[in-house]
């Protein structure tokens, strides 16, 4: 009896020690959130791609400092680890509510810490909540936002060229669309990528912007433009091709409101997330990420000539 009391509590021990080590392991992948009973929907590691030009990600309507900006900052630490990228494209309402630059590191700073620290840059436009302070000439020169000065410019990687724009009523209208389309012409990059705060077309609370659809689809279409990534409703929402151009709503950055479908919505969500890009030759993978680390859309948008 006494040996198999000693057995019996040695094995006790020892299923207490497991019993710790496996709440341990849940615990540690609780926090990264992956499921670990499903995981072949959660991000997986990439190998090196050897025809891969370029991965960024895109966001906007961020600049809360609260839970639900953490909770997409940590969600684009876990990709950036799995899959690295140096590029943030943050597209608008960088500071609530009144573009208060004071608030930049609770804002700004404090939530991207891991990424700045890995040098990931982040190239920033105004949303109307920025422009409220100083008509957002701070965050224009503040260095953290990569806009040189500039309320909409462009900027180039590997055959990759962007283009920031400042969508706000107040813009300086006139010359930024002849400068929009100087730049485009003379573009020779493979891809080109406009992005802005306001969408042009969305199923969100703004609804499509028939003003916008004038004045820049033709220009879209003319000078190809395969990709249009905008934030201002806070949500998700892919469109198909409309006349070469896929328009991308990545707005969900802090906070969600509702969003319905239209007949041009490939996939729409309320989902605190963000998008991430792999461009290639010949398309550009999109996947949409949410705060648990999966990705809940995948589209492909094709390569098209002007």
């Amino acid at each position: 009896m006494k040996l198999k009391r000693r057995q019996f509590l040695f094995l006790s021990s020892v299923s207490a020690i497991g019993t710790g080590f496996l709440s341990w392991m849940l615990a540690h992948e609780n926090h990264q959130s992956v499921d670990i009973s499903d995981s072949t929907t959660a991000i997986a590691a990439n190998p090196a791609k050897k025809d891969l030009l370029l991965r960024f990600v895109s966001v906007a309507d961020t600049g809360t400092g609260a839970k639900g900006q953490y909770a997409v900052a940590g969600a684009m630490n876990f990709y950036h680890r799995q899959n690295p990228y140096d590029l943030v494209v943050l597209a608008g309402d960088n500071i609530y509510n009144n573009g208060e630059i004071e608030k930049i590191n609770a804002v700004f700073e404090r939530p991207y810490q891991f990424l700045l620290k890995q040098g990931v840059k982040f190239q920033a436009c105004l949303g109307n909540h920025d422009i409220r302070t100083e008509n957002g000439d701070p965050q224009v020169k503040y260095a953290g936002f990569n806009m040189k000065g500039r309320r909409y410019y462009t900027f180039k990687r590997n055959q990759v060229q962007f283009f920031a724009l400042d969508t706000n009523g107040n813009a300086d209208w006139k010359n930024q669309l002849t400068w929009l389309e100087k730049e485009l012409s003379l573009s020779k990059a493979l891809w080109k990528v406009v992005f802005g705060h306001h969408p042009i077309y969305s199923s969100g609370h703004y609804g499509v912007n028939q003003s916008f659809i004038k004045i820049f689809t033709p220009l879209f279409q003319k000078y190809g433009v395969q990709l249009y990534i905008n934030g201002h409703d806070h949500t998700y929402e892919r469109t198909r091709a409309i006349n070469g151009t896929t328009y991308l709503v990545t707005g969900a950055g802090a906070g969600t409101r509702p969003i319905g479908r239209s007949e041009w919505t490939e996939y729409s969500a309320e989902k605190l997330s963000f998008a991430a890009y792999e461009v290639y030759p010949d398309r550009i993978e999109v996947s949409a990420i949410a705060t648990d680390n999966r990705v809940f859309d995948k589209g492909i948008i094709q390569l098209k000539s002007a």
